[in-house]
């Protein structure tokens, strides 16, 4: 009865992350091409107004006792923070890196988190997943290729804003009872008021018709990419459909050679493929130690 539903679902769900990975692909793309023309806290301006219009519906669904019910307010804050931080410095690394580099950097996101797991979430981790996360520190260091010039804003960019990310990571698995409504709108006002900042400061560059649609595309663009991730999560179980979201360095790499003229060297591909190789098995040995808790 149940054989034949399994695989759709699987299926269903796959082509859903799939999906969700590319727009991430496409949306990163357009960040790297606007970025060149325009500042930083413009685009992130632009892309939160676009992203609050879009969740318009859904924040008026939840009401203001959502918002007002919210847990943890001083970790709310943080989480924000954290979020604000990896979406701007990810922004700054493009003016400086393939965007592909840019991609690996932040796979190796998971990779601090389950390093940080036992100080900040009180998780066990075993000596094989120690060894993974020592195996893709490694990693991180290959694509960094340190040498005396080597380290430049970008490479520093993307580093810190990995580690954000991580963090951001670890704020929102201690936030995992607060509406996805109350989270997604709070990192987008956060957004807004940090890109709002930053245009005070550094000026507005008045964009032409095409470049303010592909602005306001950008908060659309992650918006539809965070519903299909969610709904292949929904559709399938995550050892499925997880390791799926690895496509999105392959698409960077795509991507980055056909509009930018960009390849990555020797070091940074060999680091990128340990990260990934890190991660992955990360992940799988956390789902086989839940399945057996469960």
């Amino acid at each position: 009865m149940f054989s034949r539903a399994a695989p759709v679902g699987a299926a269903g769900g796959i082509a859903m992350m799939l999906l969700g990975v590319l727009l991430f692909a496409v949306n990163d793309t357009l960040g790297k091409w606007l970025v060149g023309a325009y500042a930083v806290g413009q685009l992130m301006l632009v892309r939160s107004i676009s992203g609050l219009l879009a969740m318009a519906p859904f924040i008026r669904r939840a009401g203001r006792g959502a918002f007002r019910r919210a847990p943890r307010p001083g970790l709310q804050l943080l989480r924000v923070v954290f979020s604000t931080l990896e979406g701007s410095l990810f922004f700054w690394a493009l003016t400086d890196l393939p965007m592909a580099e840019v991609m690996a950097y932040y796979m190796a996101g998971p990779i601090y988190v389950t390093a940080l797991s036992p100080f900040l979430l009180g998780e066990k981790v075993g000596w094989r997943r120690w060894t993974a996360v020592a195996v893709g520190f490694c990693g991180v260091v290959l694509a960094l290729h340190p040498s005396p010039g080597s380290l430049s804003f970008g490479a520093l960019c993307a580093l810190a804003g990995s580690f954000s990310y991580a963090l951001f990571l670890i704020a929102t698995r201690k936030l995992a009872g607060t509406p996805g409504t109350v989270l997604m709108t709070a990192q987008l006002i956060a957004a807004l008021a940090f890109g709002a900042t930053l245009v005070l400061i550094q000026g507005w560059t008045p964009p032409g018709t095409l470049d303010l649609a592909l602005m306001l595309l950008l908060g659309i663009g992650s918006l539809c990419g965070n519903l299909c991730v969610n709904q292949a999560l929904r559709m399938a179980p995550a050892s499925v459909v997880v390791p799926y979201q690895y496509t999105l360095l392959l698409w960077g790499m795509l991507f980055g050679y056909l509009f930018f003229g960009e390849v990555m060297g020797p070091l940074p591909l060999i680091g990128a493929g340990i990260i990934v190789g890190a991660g992955l098995f990360i992940f799988l040995r956390e789902q086989q130690l839940r399945r057996q808790g469960g």
